[in-house]
């Protein structure tokens, strides 16, 4: 029996497939607990009209994180850090305090792990620091950092 997968099943095949089974196994694990359904032509028809869905949202984000990452080139934000007489900083920047500043100064909201420092600021100037907008595209901020 051919068996459209509604999740990801162990040994079996992941989302989206479609998979041939043994009767038995499909009748008594598969459909009764909702982990398939029969792949007749109406089913298959859903598959079809759900993964041109799927990639039509998914070049959506991908269209939108490259809008993002052009609007970010043009940004910078202003993080202003007590500083001893040679520029060093008492302590230091942060992926935290990253997010948190372009969320205050240019109200886009990111999380903390998509910002990637190579390590953490603790001098005076101006860095460039990557932004994880998506598997395929990373952003550039430029981040100013000033004494208070």
């Amino acid at each position: 029996m051919k068996v459209i997968l509604l999740e990801d099943v162990k040994s079996l095949g992941k989302k989206g497939e479609i998979v041939d089974v043994n009767d038995g196994y499909a009748r008594n694990f598969i459909l009764p607990k909702k982990k398939g359904v029969e792949a007749d032509s109406k089913n298959l028809n859903d598959l079809k009209l759900q993964k041109k869905n799927d990639e039509k949202v998914a070049q959506e984000k991908l269209d939108d994180a490259k809008a993002l990452a052009d609007k970010l080139a043009t940004q910078s934000i202003t993080i202003k850090m007590d500083a001893g007489v040679e520029g060093k900083l008492f302590g230091s920047i942060s992926t935290k305090d990253v997010a948190n500043e372009a969320k205050n100064q240019l109200g886009l909201e990111f999380d903390k792990k998509k910002v990637v420092l190579p390590e953490n600021i603790k001098s005076l100037g101006t860095y460039d620091v990557k932004i994880k907008l998506h598997p395929e595209v990373q952003a550039t901020l430029t981040i100013k950092v000033v004494a208070k």
